[in-house]
């Protein structure tokens, strides 16, 4: 008997003190949060989750009648007494009762001086809320010890009752590891995170295991009144059991399961403001935005629209603020909702590449940390269709035009389904030519063929909110809260005006410019730039905003001219430090104006630098050690650059009036959250302008309007043959329906003047049909009507994509293999250079004639094959007129061709740049459009057979095109953020593959590598992280796959005969 009073105390201090707690450890909940309501709620829930394991495990006195009757007065249905010898038991049990109470008290008192020594305590957090897993640790060792009966003392215990007991104890260990594993929302990550917590939770644990061991010596008492009454319970429940212990247990596991799944759906679908820790997400998320953003507090508004009805229903939404105003911040928390507590995917479309990659790169942290993928649709990167993941959920950050091939992969494959919510960030753009025209039919299509899909649209700049509201069906909210106040100023001459609306001329005077120039500065600065820059820079930052790219590396220039040389002092050795990485990320070359002007803390920022410069030079100017960048328009609308001043160097871009969208999402960036009390901007203007400029202030936001019938090629007819193809409507009635529910039907009344909407696609349906794409099927519905139906060929299938230009390159792709030459890649690149950029090039002849005379046989042999001599060339270089006719895009595009050789084979942007007097920012976008077309000219080639030789030699093409950079690169560029010279830095210091980078640590590399922030180490390494995580699950997946009975397997009935 004493050894076995020091199992069970042994067993008690050893279980309490290693308490099971998920893989996601969450902030407990406070002393005023944890109502002692809400503790008798939550023992309510979990009494009636578990009254299965209730009734089998615990020790309980029985007033069934039927048990009683089977019973009678006797005790055993044998001659030898069972219930006797338990008897017997029980008085011993009762003589351990008192040891066994006093270790339990001791274990008490060492686990709460334990914690109180660590200070930390072991939280759960069951999909969208948080407890406290003490107490129920409790009942379940109470649990643990009524069952858990020694060897020997059921020596004479019949057999059948030996292994319900052993059977019992399995199913109560089942239980408690099952709580573990089946409550953890993220089911694919299983590990133990204890979190640090105040002083005052752990008196809250030290009352907790008081009040607990209360209630384990009133159990007790219980167990010593009861114990002879639950073994006839236990025979009784045995007599009448259908199925055997096991069976039961994995019936519980299902309905702890859907029950938990059924509080979250009622917690996140519930229309009151009580949401939760975290609006209705895991305290830890509000933790990681602390630790990763530095976010501690929602605004007000944030608030707000995160409680409407609207959001809380699952409506769609479109919500409107200015720049700066923190609506990406709403739209990840809804996002997340979705895929933590709904379980769904979620597809986020923004307007640009490097948005894109800065948002997977915020993101990709989360992922890892709470388990979902973040995965990259950009460029030439994504999956079509994406891999569908077993367990884990997708964030899928896309381009315009990746997000369209994205939803039509996943019509095309019956997932559309699994698409909880569509998040669209600048939606304006759904105005904005044939990128307009794509975002318009990527969302007609998921209204049109998913109900259950959540669309969510933001935007700064929206005037008629009210056609987009019809055609997203969607409710919408608007604010004019701007975390910084913002003060809007014009400057004519000397005098400086306060924009005022309420005014008479819609400004007010403010005051004169107090600057002393030179004649020499006059001239130089006629617009008192210097003088305004001055103002705010070096302590503070400041935007300078162009019309044109030469205008930017011009006004930098002529600004450091006269800026004093107390300028070049601030932070000096970090300046030099820039300018170092940018030698080092090409390759030893540095533009010569940066190199003048980055001393002052000034730089130029415009298409015109390498993706690479841009990052350095953006990471420069987000620490402060840039003060000063001249720019384009597009950084606007590109990534996130506050300053405290805005200066708009003249109100054009380009050559044209500005509009007030781009005017409002300039000035947009005045004025830093956190680090400045206002933000400013100040437009330049001459008197000429003075009237144009009043009218471009107080006038509304630009209306947003349909392009999907302007824009033919790459919207309507695109989008019928999709709609065909991916059978969302193959005849005229459904197909005119489809388009009544566009934005474009929305607005037919506006936008088409001479024909009616069906006219339109009538029109557009024969002109398919006639070019190939499409064939039509005659249907007779009755004698007297007959219905027309439509299937997309295989042209017509091959030209998703690219219908634009299917003709000239199903020609191109034909004449090719007559006599493809494989001796070099010129033939391929040729077959893969842009159309579009072809059509936009001007070849400077003599380079032109330089390189053409420089080409191996092969190469001119492939001249020849297109039809463009040398002599024809020679002439062009030295001005001589030209009889013979040559195919104008045919040689431009030839001449872009020998850039993309050029380059592959050098992979130096540098060096080609100066070879061909072109900017290496526009090689850069030729590479990265050439590597795109590749993709499309791929699939191109995969829908058709006839161009099966392609296939191989194209994958391989394209793939040289993404990265452009040597072999052993490639592996490190797959992680968003690492570009080229980066992945040579990463290289160099040991880092040479993607393994290498997900282990790495932050801080080590940040002393390793030259010019890393602590936040790009970070990102750096989640990214890869995320990356290797996905990799894994789609090898795991492919296992499966295999491993698993196909559902088409043939099954032989087996005769009664056979069986026998």
């Amino acid at each position: 008997m004493d050894e076995g009073v020091s199992r069970i105390r042994r067993r008690v201090s050893v279980r309490k003190r290693d308490r099971p707690s998920l893989g996601s450890g969450f902030a407990a909940p406070t002393a005023a949060e944890l109502k002692p309501g809400d503790e008798e709620g939550e023992e309510e829930e979990e009494m009636m989750a578990g009254s299965r394991r209730r009734k089998t495990v615990e020790v309980q006195p029985v007033e069934n009648d039927s048990e009683e009757d089977m019973f009678g007065d006797y005790d055993s249905f044998a001659e030898n007494s069972f219930l006797a010898q338990a008897d017997d038991l029980e008085q011993q049990h009762m003589q351990v009762a008192e040891h066994r109470k006093h270790a339990s008290d001791l274990s008490t008192e060492d686990l709460c001086s334990e914690s109180i020594k660590h200070n930390k305590l072991s939280i759960t957090t069951v999909g969208n809320f948080t407890e406290l897993k003490t107490d129920e640790h409790i009942k379940n060792q109470s649990r643990h010890e009524d069952v858990s009966i020694e060897p020997d003392i059921l020596y004479d215990v019949p057999s059948s009752q030996v292994l319900y007991f052993e059977n019992l104890q399995n199913s109560s260990d089942d239980l408690g590891n099952q709580s573990t594993k089946e409550r953890d929302w993220n089911a694919s990550s299983h590990k133990t995170v204890n979190e640090e917590l105040p002083q005052n939770n752990i008196e809250q644990h030290q009352q907790i295991d008081d009040s607990s061991s209360k209630v384990r010596t009133s159990s007790e008492e219980n167990r010593r009144k009861s114990l002879k009454e639950h073994l006839k319970s236990a025979m009784t429940g045995n007599a009448k059991a259908q199925t055997p212990i096991f069976s039961r247990t994995k019936q519980l596991k299902e309905t702890l399961l859907s029950e938990e799944i059924n509080v979250a759906k009622k917690t996140i679908e519930s229309s009151s403001d009580d949401l939760g820790p975290f609006y209705s997400l895991p305290s830890k998320v509000r933790d990681l935005y602390v630790q990763f953003k530095g976010i501690e507090k929602l605004y007000e508004w944030q608030h707000t629209c995160l409680t409407l009805n609207s959001v809380q229903e699952r409506k769609n939404l479109i919500y409107s603020l200015p720049t700066s105003g923190g609506k990406t911040l709403v739209a990840e928390i809804l996002m997340l909702q979705e895929l933590l507590c709904r379980r769904r995917d979620v597809l986020m479309i923004l307007p640009y590449v490097a948005i894109v990659q800065e948002k997977i790169s915020g993101l990709s942290s989360f992922g890892i940390e709470l388990g979902f993928f973040v995965e990259e649709y950009a460029g030439s990167k994504g999956k079509f269709p994406p891999i569908k993941r077993r367990e884990k959920k997708s964030l899928y950050i896309a381009t315009i035009e990746k997000g369209h091939s994205l939803v039509n992969s996943l019509i095309e494959t019956g997932r559309i389904g699994s698409l909880g919510l569509v998040v669209v960030d600048e939606l304006h753009m759904i105005g904005e030519g044939s990128r307009g025209a794509i975002l318009e039919m990527t969302l007609a299509k998921i209204l049109y063929t998913s109900e259950t899909t959540q669309i969510i649209g933001m935007s700064a700049t929206l005037n008629n909110v009210e056609d987009l509201q019809e055609f997203l069906q969607a409710e919408y909210y608007t604010n004019q809260f701007r975390p910084v106040e913002l003060k809007e100023y014009l400057k004519i001459n000397n005098a400086i005006y306060e924009v005022d609306c309420k005014a008479e001329n819609s400004m007010t005077f403010s005051r004169l410019l107090n600057c002393q120039y030179s004649d020499t500065l006059k001239k130089m600065d006629p617009d008192h730039l210097v003088a305004l820059v001055t103002e705010v820079i070096p302590n503070y930052s400041c935007l300078v905003f162009c019309p044109t790219k030469k205008n930017c590396e011009n006004v930098a220039e002529m600004i450091c001219k006269f800026l004093s040389k107390e300028h070049l002092k601030h932070r000096e050795k970090e300046k030099h430090e820039v300018i170092k990485n940018l030698k080092n990320i090409s390759s030893g070359n540095l533009c010569p104006v940066l190199k003048r002007t980055i001393p002052f803390g000034v730089a130029y920022h415009h298409s015109g630098l390498t993706n690479d410069e841009r990052k350095l030079l953006e990471e420069a100017y987000s620490t402060g050690v840039l003060c000063l960048f001249t720019c384009t328009s597009t950084l606007a609308a590109g990534v996130n650059l506050p300053a405290r001043r805005v200066i708009l160097r003249a109100p054009y871009v380009a050559k044209e009036f500005l509009k007030r969208n781009q005017y409002k999402q300039m000035i947009g960036r005045a004025g830093r959250a956190g680090i400045d009390s206002i933000g400013e901007s100040i437009l330049i203007l001459q008197e000429k302008d003075k009237q144009q400029v009043l009218e471009l202030i107080s006038r509304p936001l630009e209306n947003c309007y349909s392009h999907l019938v302007q824009e033919f090629t790459k919207g309507i007819q695109t989008l019928f043959l999709s709609l065909i193809g991916l059978k969302i409507a193959t005849n005229l009635d459904d197909i005119y329906h489809f388009m009544c529910g566009t934005f474009f039907g929305v607005q037919q009344k506006i936008l088409l003047k001479e024909k009616s909407l069906w006219e339109v696609t009538v029109e557009s349906l024969r002109y398919l049909t006639e070019k190939g794409l499409l064939q039509k099927d005659t249907i007779n519905k009755s004698e007297e009507e007959i219905q027309y139906s439509f299937h997309i060929t295989k042209l017509g299938r091959a030209s998703f994509k690219d219908l634009a230009y299917c003709d000239i390159l199903y020609r191109d792709l034909k004449k090719g293999l007559e006599g493809l030459v494989l001796e070099s890649l010129l033939h391929l690149i040729y077959l893969t250079t842009p159309y579009d950029m072809g059509s936009q090039c001007v070849p400077d002849w003599m380079i032109y004639f330089r390189q053409f005379s420089q080409l191996s046989p092969a190469e001119q042999n492939v001249a020849a094959l297109l039809g463009v001599s040398e002599n024809f060339i020679g002439k062009k270089a030295s001005g001589q007129a030209i009889k013979k006719k040559v195919d104008k895009d045919v040689v431009n595009r030839l001449y872009l061709s020998f850039v993309l050789y050029a380059l592959l084979k050098e992979t130096n942007i540098w060096s080609v740049s100066e070879k061909f007097n072109m900017p290496r920012g526009y090689i850069q976008s030729l590479l990265t459009g050439a590597a795109s077309f590749s993709s499309c000219v791929l699939h191109f080639c995969e829908e058709l057979e006839e161009f099966w030789v392609y296939r191989a030699l194209l994958g391989e093409l394209t793939k040289k095109l993404t990265y452009c950079v040597k072999a052993e690169l490639i592996p490190l560029m797959e992680v968003t953020g690492v570009l080229e010279g980066r992945a040579k830095q990463l290289y160099n210091a040991g880092y040479k593959s993607l393994m290498h980078l997900a282990n790495a640590n932050p801080e080590v590399l940040i002393r390793t590598i030259d010019h890393l922030s602590r936040r790009q180490a970070k990102q750096i390494v989640s990214s890869a992280k995320m990356l290797l995580h996905e990799k894994a699950e789609a090898l795991q997946e492919e296992v499966e796959e295999l491993l698993r009975l196909p559902p088409d397997f043939p099954s032989i009935e087996v005769s009664a005969a056979e069986k026998a």
